[in-house]
This record gives structure tokens, sequence and C-alpha cells, in this order.
């Protein structure tokens, strides 16, 4: 067949040092021409199947598929000139791939930990069972027949207080440091398009999400959009959105972000919690921008801190935040929201600065998000909803902070 095999080092017991190139095995092809045994020798490199150790076939096959080699047109420059033959093709190992996971798992431990202490549950969840035919219609429906305004107009005619659930990515970002996975995700989606059909939104994006999926869990965070919107076709999905910053943790350029949005979009995002955790003017204004121009829902939201119903506060006033607003709902937002990542808003603070933006904005949905972190939380939610809030946030009891 044109190939003979000479061998080396490559018997049983070998030791292979890293102080020089060894010779593993001589490989030698022949042909009627020289690119014929070049076809013969690449057929040959691929079929060794060499691990444990770095070996130069990689490097050999580059050679063997350059034109100057092959029509000997060589010299002493050759490797100078064609830099492209050290741009080495990884090694797939297809064979060694999971013994090498199982053994990286046994040393270092899973590769997805998390940073809590929270131990594995010795109780097998159980999925509720999840009626056949389609699920009812949700406020998604309404968005996608009457647009970003319409469903805002829809939202704020709607007699009662709206809930957008959180289980789906802030609750486990607090809580689990954003580890559960797209799998459980997943399994429960079904029973929340036919249960909880009227919900506001489900928030499932963005925040870390889209940097823990890639980096920790492994996954594509845009295959978990993809998933639970076939999943979950009846409620309108929301992502957090750091304005200029998107999902991640730098100023990105502005066709960035926009590109960003668009293609979320695409992939079935709604709503676009917009916010800086400054308040930053500039920097919300670009992320709204670019949602709106995707055709989402923009929720502008403003990061509450300080407390407005004590005077002696001036900082962070119940001016300052009316002032905010205004330019927020100048600049073209469909919701306005209150952003208590803190949990700093008492009741007393609450009933005041609802209150006065309800009686500025009439007709603008008011969405206010907290954590119980300070044990306020439910009452000031309360307060927030007599004082003409159309829509908080929640999540299922297990996920309750």
């Amino acid at each position: 067949m044109g190939i003979r095999l000479d061998s080396a080092s490559a018997f049983q017991g070998a030791v292979i040092s890293p102080h020089y190139d060894s010779l593993l095995v001589k490989v030698i092809s022949s042909g009627k021409d020289l690119p014929t045994a070049a076809a013969k020798m690449n057929r040959a490199l691929a079929e060794f199947r060499v691990r444990g150790v770095k070996t130069n076939i990689p490097f050999l096959q580059n050679v063997l598929s350059n034109d100057q080699f092959l029509y000997g047109t060589v010299d002493t420059q050759f490797i100078d000139e064609n830099q492209d033959l050290f741009i080495l093709k990884p090694v797939q190992n297809r064979a060694q791939r999971l013994l090498h996971y199982l053994g990286h798992v046994m040393v270092n431990g899973p590769t997805t930990p998390i940073p809590v202490k929270a131990k594995p549950s010795s109780i097998d969840p159980v999925i509720p069972p999840v009626p056949l035919g389609e699920p009812p219609v949700g406020f998604r429906d309404v968005l996608l027949r009457e647009g970003p305004e319409g469903f805002a107009k829809a939202v704020r005619r709607h007699d009662g207080l709206l809930l957008m659930d959180t289980t789906f990515r802030d609750a486990h970002q607090s809580l689990l440091a954003t580890r559960v996975r797209t799998h459980d995700l997943k399994n429960i989606a079904p029973f929340v398009a036919h249960n909880f059909s009227n919900l506001f939104s489900v928030e499932n994006w963005g925040g870390a999400t889209f940097d823990v999926a890639m980096r920790f869990l492994c996954e594509c965070p845009w295959r978990r959009l993809q998933e639970l919107r076939a999943l979950l076709p009846n409620v309108p999905f929301q992502m957090l959105l750091r304005g200029a910053n998107a999902v991640g943790y730098t100023n990105y350029p502005d066709n960035a972000v926009f590109k960003f949005c668009e293609v979320a979009r695409e992939n079935g995002m709604d709503i676009f919690r917009v916010f800086d955790s400054l308040n930053y003017l500039p920097n919300m204004l670009l992320g709204m921008e670019a949602a709106g121009a995707a055709g989402g829902v923009v929720e502008a939201a403003i990061s509450y801190t300080g407390d407005v119903s004590d005077p002696m506060r001036q900082k962070y006033s119940l001016q300052y935040y009316l002032e905010l607003a205004d330019e927020l709902v100048k600049a073209g937002t469909h919701i306005l929201a209150i952003k208590d990542m803190a949990g700093l808003l008492k009741p007393e603070a609450s009933r005041l600065l609802i209150g006065s933006l309800r009686d500025r904005f009439p007709d603008m949905p008011i969405h206010v998000h907290t954590h119980d972190t300070a044990g306020a939380g439910v009452a000031a939610m309360l307060a927030c909803a007599e004082a003409g809030q159309t829509s908080w946030t929640w999540r299922w009891t297990p996920w309750r902070e």
C-alpha cells in the first residue's frame, strides 16, 4: 500500500521525556509522485491515536497540505514564509473525552460548583401534570397582536395587580448563584404555561444568566431562550439589560448592544428591563434605544437607594427620582420600573414614591421589583399596590428570600 512503519519509542512502558523530541514511530510513504505519496502519508497520520502526549502530527498534516511542498518548490525559508503551518487543528480525542471529564470531576470536583452552602436535596422533584392541548391565552398574545404600545396600554387597563415571576432568573441568581440548568427550567415550563398564563411576564434571561450559562453550566444561553420560548409561548419573557453593558461587565460598542437586542428579540425575548446601577442616564438611554429598535417592550428601571420618606436624606430625594422618571418617560419607555435590589423600600417610602409617580404619570404602567432582604418586602409591595403600582415581582415559595 506504500506505507512503512519503523518503530522507535512507541512500545509498552516507554517513557516519553519532555526534555527532547522523542521519536515514537517513523512513517514512510511512497507513490508515483509527490502529491500521491503525500496523500498516503496524510491518511496514515490521520489513523494514529496518540494520547497523553503532544505530537507533531497536526504540524505535519499542515505541511502535507501546502502547495509549495506538494510541488517541490520549497527552500530553507519554507517554514519562515509559511507561518500558517503553526495554526494547528485541535485533536478531537473523541474516544477519551468522557474519561478525561470523569477524571477531571474526580480530581477537581463538579464543573458547576455552587458557591453557597445549599446541599443536594434527597427528594426527587415531581413535575405536576400538564393538560393536553395548547396553553391558555396570555399577555404575550396581546403583545404579538398589538405591539409594545398596545401591550403597555393593556397592562395599564388591567383590573388588578399583575405579577412577574422571577423564579427562572433572579430567584436562583440570588440564592444559587444562577446555577439552575436549562434542563430543570424546561421540565417545569409547560406547567407554568398552562397554570400561570395570566402572568405579566416570566423573567428568565439577562443579568448573570448569560455569563453563568457559558462559563459554569457549559450551556448555550441562546438555546435556553429558544427552548423555553417553545415551551412557554403565551407568557411574555423578560430580561435584565445593563444598559450599555448589555449582559456583560463593561461598556460595549453601540452597534454590539443594538445587535444583541435584535438577536435576543428574534430568539423570543419580549420585555427588556433596562437599568444602570448608578442611574447613569446615557447608559440607560442607549439600552432603551437598542431594545426599542429591536421591537421589544422597553421597561426603564430606576435603581432605588436611600429613603425618600426621610426629609434629612436629600441626595436621593423624591425629587431626584421624579426628575429621572421624567427623562425616561420623555425617552419613550413603555413601562416605568423601580428596581429595589437591596430591599430598602419601606411601606411609607413606597406610598410616597409610587403615589407621586402615579400622580405624575397616570397612564404609565409602574412595575416595582424588590428583594425581601430586610424583611419589609411584602409590606412595601402592599403599600406600592395601594399607591397605584401596576405589577410587582414574585418567585415560587421554595425560592423566596
